[in-house]
């Protein structure tokens, strides 16, 4: 499979390289588990120290969580933790901007489904 194909989103750099214009962190994991005319359903594992790269979605999408664990996300505006709980979905809209850094000393992992188009 092709960086391309693993990776979620065309402004997301490809998995393991330095995000560009962040802090030189290696960038999380991706691997996509299905993208069809509907859906794209992407994997992310993060291991410690692990970021995404700073990225706007371009599809509505939904998060759920596989492990526990605490990440950073940096926005715009400033930035939040955001708490994983396994089985403990939550959405984000089309046009969310921000990195997801693992500042800690475990993996975090969870699958993102996102919306192309309704049936």
């Amino acid at each position: 499979m092709s960086d391309d194909a693993r990776t979620a989103d065309a402004a997301i750099p490809a998995p393991g390289s330095p995000a560009d214009g962040d802090d030189g962190r290696p960038t999380a994991l991706a691997t996509v588990q299905l993208d069809d005319e509907l859906t794209r359903v992407t994997e992310w594992r993060f291991p410690p120290g692990t970021q995404t790269g700073m990225h706007t979605h371009e599809l509505d999408y939904v998060v759920v969580p596989i492990t526990t664990g605490t990440l950073r996300v940096l926005t715009p505006e400033g930035e939040q933790e955001n708490v994983l709980v396994p089985g403990a979905s939550y959405t984000r809209p089309v046009g969310s901007t921000h990195n997801v850094v693992n500042d800690t000393d475990a993996e975090c992992a969870f699958v993102e489904v996102e919306f192309k188009r309704s049936r």
